[in-house]
């Protein structure tokens, strides 16, 4: 079961030559969900082949370089012939706003557009999988970050030994892996935990938006497979960073190393790292070892833990 995290544009507040501002999609199974939408996204979709048949757009705040591009996206879409609804999720006052940017300069949407405003810590629940809205601290800013987190997994079933003990391939097969015990037409009573291995987790990605480091990220991210945490800023801009409610390369690396995670990624770099970004990847590696930073185009692939 694929899980691939996708940076479309991985730069602070304006775009650069080598940065769009930004966007993360993350692709699971086939469905497409999309991480805040910068000014330009919609080309950036088209460049590194992401499709546009998705039907979610999540925003973690509503500063123009996060949410500008959602009127690009919607145009190129309606000129497509889209005719799906559309569900954009925000925080509080997300609906205003979000209303005003895809109605402006043009007439009603060729499809339905529904705008949600999410709560933290109540999760969106979808087949498989939840989203998972949580607090951040960007200042005085409503924002949020979200967490991805699989739903856990069946254990494996043994159909070697069910068929070793006299159990036929069919309903008693799905009845064990559920968890249930199985009566057989001999009378015997089979339970599931002679056949089914032990419960296994699924994954768990968390993206953080713009925000300093906040007790929510840690909470949200414990254990997590993926951490994709903003990194605005070097050492020597730490100042700044608590002034603009950013985080430095290394305040990230320390959350990180907090929360457990088993991987970090950084994001929503200051143009002054646009081009060489190996000052931040440094200090933050003097932390967190298991630490990149991300470029616009960039693919990870989220493995299931190994049992």
């Amino acid at each position: 079961m694929s899980l691939t995290v996708r940076f479309l544009g991985t730069s602070a507040s304006r775009p650069t030559v080598e940065r769009n501002v930004t966007s993360i999609a993350i692709v699971r199974e086939g469905e497409t969900l999309l991480f805040d939408c910068g000014e330009g996204t919609q080309r950036q979709m088209m460049r590194y082949g992401t499709s546009f048949a998705l039907a979610d757009i999540f925003f973690t705040h509503l500063h123009a370089d996060h949410m500008l591009g959602v009127i690009g996206l919607f145009r190129t879409l309606a000129l497509q012939g889209r005719t799906e609804p559309m569900r954009l999720w925000g925080p509080l006052g997300s609906k205003m706003i979000l209303r005003q940017a895809i109605d402006l300069g043009r007439g009603k949407e060729p499809f339905e557009v529904e705008i949600n405003e999410v709560a933290a810590d109540t999760p969106i629940r979808r087949k498989g999988y939840s989203i998972l809205p949580y607090a951040v601290d960007h200042n005085d800013r409503l924002a949020v970050g979200y967490a991805l987190v699989e739903d856990i997994r069946l254990g494996r079933f043994n159909p070697e030994m069910a068929r070793n003990l006299g159990i036929p391939e069919g309903p008693a097969w799905g009845k064990l892996h559920k968890g249930e015990p199985a009566t057989l037409d001999d009378g015997r009573v089979v339970r599931p935990e002679d056949l089914v291995g032990p419960s296994r987790p699924g994954r768990r990605v968390v993206f953080t938006g713009d925000s300093r480091p906040a007790e929510g990220t840690i909470k949200a991210a414990e254990g997590a497979d993926l951490l994709v945490h903003e990194a605005t800023f070097a050492d020597d801009e730490q100042p700044r960073a608590v002034e603009t409610g950013h985080s430095t390369s290394r305040e990230a690396a320390e959350v990180a190393a907090k929360a457990g995670v088993k991987r970090l990624v950084l994001t929503h770099l200051s143009a002054r790292y646009s081009v060489n970004a190996a000052e931040l990847a440094q200090q933050a590696k003097e932390v967190f070892a298991e630490c990149i930073v991300a470029r616009d185009g960039m693919e990870i692939e989220v493995p299931f833990a190994p049992e």
